[in-house]
C-alpha cells in the first residue's frame, strides 16, 4: 500500500515514466505527462494511468497483454526525491472511465491530446527511491 507521503507526491507529480516488459522480458520504458495529479490514486492500493493519444507505438499495451507486472517512477522538476512503485495492470477502455476521467490533463492541449484508455494499475509495492541519481547527474540544473 501507498503512505501518505507517496500520495503527496504522485499528486504534485507531472511526470513519471512506465516500465513493461513482454512474456520473453524485452522491456520498454515509457514517458507519461500531464498536469501534476494527471495519474489519479483510486485508493491506497490502486492507480489510474490515463493514456493520452500519442505516437500510436502502443509497445507497452503489447507488453501488457502478455505480462500485467509494470513499474513507475514519479519525478517533480527541480526536487530530487522520486517515488517508485511496482505493480500489476489492467487495460481499461475509454468507455469504462468515463467516470473517472472525462478529457486528457495535459498543459498546453493540441488536437490530438485525446483520452483515449488507460490502466488501473495495482500496488504490490510503494516508496520513496534515494534522490542520489538526481543529485548527481544534476538534471534539474540548467
Amino acid at each position: 500500500t501507498m503512505t501518505q507521503d507517496v500520495m503527496d507526491f504522485i499528486q504534485q507529480s507531472p511526470f513519471a515514466v512506465l516500465s513493461t516488459s513482454d512474456a520473453n522480458g524485452s522491456c520498454d520504458a515509457s514517458p507519461r505527462g500531464g498536469t501534476p495529479g494527471f495519474i489519479k490514486i483510486l485508493n491506497e492500493k490502486t492507480l489510474l494511468i490515463p493514456d493520452v493519444k500519442g505516437n500510436k507505438l502502443f509497445q507497452s499495451y503489447s507488453n501488457i497483454l502478455e505480462n500485467p507486472h509494470a513499474a513507475l517512477v514519479f519525478f517533480i522538476p527541480g526536487n530530487d526525491r522520486m517515488v517508485r512503485v511496482n505493480g500489476t495492470v489492467k487495460i481499461l477502455k475509454k468507455e469504462e472511465i468515463q467516470s473517472t476521467l472525462t478529457k486528457a490533463e495535459v498543459n498546453e492541449p493540441d488536437e490530438n491530446a485525446e483520452l483515449i484508455q488507460a490502466l488501473v494499475l495495482t500496488i504490490h509495492q510503494a516508496y520513496s527511491h534515494c534522490p542520489r541519481a538526481l543529485k548527481f547527474s544534476n538534471l534539474w540544473q540548467s
